[in-house]
């Protein structure tokens, strides 16, 4: 069966949650709302998981959660920019936080590519999958503060993705990716959100956010993302 994102108990709740913290800035931090879910990142022309034109909230209407896993793992290869690998996976954690059962699939199949991929390509690890399964893992644990919220629904899913990334460390994951990666800019860029993201993690920000900005005459895709980071 066809299943959308208006047939989703508490996508309403959820949306309303997310507007309200990327508005009034409810996890405290340099951004305004958390900086891994407020912020579309400017991928050009890339392709990505759909996505509503101007809202930075609210995926396609029609959109089958049912694909989401799989149309999240076929955009996520060896040759997608980090960047990229960002904004899908913010559109995928939003997507996912309307069924919990899907965030939970996407998040165990997610985690099951490190150790795949790198078994398929010979190596020990693999830095982009590492990426991946920390950088979801952080988003999600942003979607489980909107249990804050009065949508007893959309709390009640909220919750449900936070526990299941409750015992994860996914910075430490990217900063495994980070290291295999030879400092890549991009990843500090990510590692900055993340660690803007965590009360435990600030003291970490400005390392990060001054690497990312110092790689960016490298790589235009970050130059124009730059904004993403407080000046």
């Amino acid at each position: 069966m066809r299943r959308t994102l208006s047939q989703r108990i508490g996508r309403r709740g959820i949306l309303a949650m997310l507007v309200l913290l990327c508005i009034g800035g409810v996890v405290p931090s340099a951004f305004a709302g958390p900086p891994l879910l407020c912020h579309p990142f400017d991928i050009g022309s890339a392709r990505s998981l759909p996505w509503s034109t101007g809202d930075w909230f609210a995926g396609k209407a029609d959109y089958d959660l049912s694909h989401l896993v799989a149309d999240t793992e076929s955009i996520l290869t060896p040759s997608t920019p980090v960047i990229v690998r960002m904004e899908t996976l913010r559109r995928a954690a939003i997507y996912a936080s309307h069924d919990p059962k899907i965030a939970q699939r996407l998040y165990l199949t997610t985690n099951d590519r490190v150790r795949s991929v790198a078994a398929a390509s010979g190596r020990k690890t693999d830095p982009l999958t590492l990426f991946d399964a920390g950088y979801l893992t952080e988003t999600f644990r942003e979607i489980g503060r909107l249990v804050r919220s009065q949508e007893l629904g959309a709390a009640m899913h909220a919750a449900a993705i936070g526990e299941m990334v409750k015992n994860a460390d996914g910075y430490a994951l990217v900063q495994q990716s980070l290291a295999l990666r030879s400092n890549d800019p991009s990843i500090e860029l990510a590692s900055a959100l993340i660690a803007a993201s965590s009360p435990d993690r600030r003291g970490q920000y400005a390392a990060h956010a001054g690497k990312a900005r110092a790689g960016a005459n490298q790589d235009a895709l970050l130059g124009r993302n730059l904004d993403h980071i407080a000046n």
